[in-house]
């Protein structure tokens, strides 16, 4: 029923429209955010995954944030909002945060030598550019193979050793992935700020975007409230059903390569970084669009990487990335004010493929 044209102000007809608008909307992200809940429950059963953490960022918020399932199986621990999870590569985009920010400060060019910042370096490495090293197109050597540090011996041995090997391709020629890339920016945060990588970025990134939990380390590392990582891996012993046994999978993650993999975060934390990254706390807009713009190669082609990030798709729509041991994940779509983190305790869970799916759901919104 209509009510006289003289009963309503326009005022009150303005509330009434923001409030049927904003109900609206409301049912529609918790409709979403129940689809979410499905397609990750359902997930988690089919990959047979310990614990997980969800946050879905929608125009600068949190709109779903929750756990499931067990942090430490064996214990019956379960998985909360504020278990640590590590987030190993993806640790890397926080690495891109800082040089964009000693960018900003005057303190770094990307496009400099990186012998401009680090001296006792083999000759061959010299003309890298910092940004080659931010694009993993600098061609060096990589500190680790297989088995973990090259060398036979210790972090330092590693670095003797890795400084000894030929470069794998031209500078700018080519995209491969490697540690050294990582290792060598930490260096430069370090001499650059006189203090320890993890400080800094603990000082300008972890605090200012409200992150307060989150820390460093790995396997070895006594981290309070941090989940067990497993594996579905056979392990090659003679018991029954090896192939389909859940064990401990532990990783290393030398101190040195803090840089390349040693955030151990929570997904509500990771979603406050992306929001803060957003919103101009951390970077300018300006640098952030450089820093998820794919490097070039020499040959003017497109690498993989942007600064510190895998960029997954620059047309039509962006999508930028943090992938970190296979059992972590965040995807941006910033053209979409959308982005999906989703932190799990499984090597080889690998959510960045299933990421997409639960981002369609909000897509579609």
């Amino acid at each position: 029923m209509l009510l006289p044209k003289y009963l309503v102000s326009p005022v009150a007809l303005g509330a009434v429209l923001w409030f049927c608008c904003l109900s609206a909307w409301a049912r529609t992200i918790n409709e979403s955010n129940q689809l979410a809940r499905q397609e990750i429950q359902r997930t988690m059963k089919e990959l047979r995954i310990p614990g997980l953490q969800i946050a879905v960022v929608k125009d600068g918020k949190i709109v779903l944030s929750e756990s499931y399932g067990m942090a430490n199986v064996e214990n019956r621990v379960p998985a909360t909002r504020s278990t640590l999870f590590p987030i190993n590569s993806a640790t890397k985009a926080f690495t891109g945060v800082a040089m964009m920010q000693l960018l900003e400060a005057g303190r770094v060019e990307l496009d400099a030598p990186v012998s401009r910042y680090l001296d006792g370096l083999p000759e061959a490495w010299r003309t890298v550019r910092i940004r080659q090293l931010l694009g993993h197109t600098s061609g060096l050597p990589d500190i680790l193979d297989q088995k973990g540090l090259i060398g036979g011996g210790n972090e330092q041995d590693a670095w003797n050793a890795v400084k000894k090997l030929p470069l794998e391709a031209a500078p700018g020629e080519r995209f491969a992935y490697n540690q050294t890339n990582y290792g060598l920016l930490a260096q430069i945060i370090v001499k650059l700020e006189k203090v320890p990588y993890e400080q800094f970025v603990a000082q300008r990134q972890f605090a200012p975007a409200n992150m307060p939990l989150s820390t460093f380390g790995d396997s070895y590392d006594l981290v309070p409230n941090a989940a067990t990582i497993y594996s579905h891996s056979p392990r090659g012993t003679l018991a029954k059903n090896d192939a389909n046994r859940m064990s401990r999978w532990i990783y290393d993650m030398p101190y040195s390569l803090w840089a390349g993999g040693g955030i151990q975060t929570t997904a509500d934390e990771v979603a406050n970084w992306l929001i803060a990254l957003s919103n101009g706390k951390l970077i300018s807009d300006a640098n952030v669009k450089k820093m998820w713009t794919p490097e070039k190669l020499t040959s003017g082609a497109d690498g993989d990487w942007g600064r510190g990030w895998p960029v997954l798709q620059s047309t039509p729509t962006r999508q930028v990335a943090g992938i970190g041991g296979a059992r972590a994940a965040f995807i941006v779509y910033p053209d979409e004010g959308l982005a999906v983190v989703v932190l799990t305790n499984l090597a080889g869970a690998n959510p960045q493929r299933f990421v997409p799916q639960i981002a369609k759901i909000y897509q579609a919104k």
